[in-house]
């Protein structure tokens, strides 16, 4: 029984903390969240930590930024830990509540450098969070960088406003665009299990 795995941990790679040193803890507006989602986004392709991908949680009405994430899978050798996963995670930590929308609390969102795919947007929908903003949608991420997103439903964005979610998209929708082709212009890992088999 040795041999079986009882627990893990995740951190965020080093250089995160580098980068967002000096970055004010309220960012007050929608676009000043997502260029530090799109520089967090760029800079982890380059560092190989994962994805070209970031996202962040903070306070809608007062900017306070709660936690960054961005994606680990290829540090960590864990799928699941995409950015938007491991910055809830972290938010919850921070708010020592798996719920984000608990009664009492300040209202959160999600910031993400594109539409969460199928697992992230599960993983928001649960998360408590009522506002996710994204750079954008449709076929680019997949199409610049080779990463299959899963099989998301058309009706995502009614399916969030059921459940009192709601959704500001196109925030800084090119740099999503100039990060992803970057990315996707060279010799990207494209590490999805199921490659080919769509």
């Amino acid at each position: 029984m040795s041999d079986r795995a009882t627990s893990f941990s995740v951190s965020l790679p080093d250089w995160v903390a580098g980068e967002i040193r000096d970055v004010p803890a309220h960012l007050p507006t929608a676009q000043e969240r997502m260029a530090l989602v799109h520089r967090l986004a760029d800079r982890n392709h380059r560092e190989g930590s994962g994805g070209p991908f970031a996202a962040l949680v903070a306070e809608r009405d007062t900017g306070r930024v709660l936690a960054v994430g961005v994606n680990v899978v290829l540090l960590s050798g864990l799928s699941s830990v995409h950015a938007e996963v491991v910055a809830l995670s972290l938010a919850q930590q921070v708010a020592g509540n798996w719920d984000l929308g608990a009664a009492g609390r300040p209202a959160t969102e999600l910031v993400v450098n594109w539409r969460p795919c199928t697992m992230c947007l599960g993983a928001t929908l649960w998360s408590g969070v009522g506002h996710l903003v994204i750079a954008g949608e449709g076929p680019e991420c997949e199409q610049l960088t080779g990463f299959d997103e899963g099989p998301v439903r058309e009706d995502w964005r009614d399916q969030f406003a059921a459940r009192g979610l709601t959704i500001e998209s196109d925030v800084l929708r090119d740099g999503a665009i100039r990060t992803f082709g970057e990315y996707g212009s060279g010799s990207p890992l494209v590490y999805n299990a199921r490659q080919g088999n769509r």
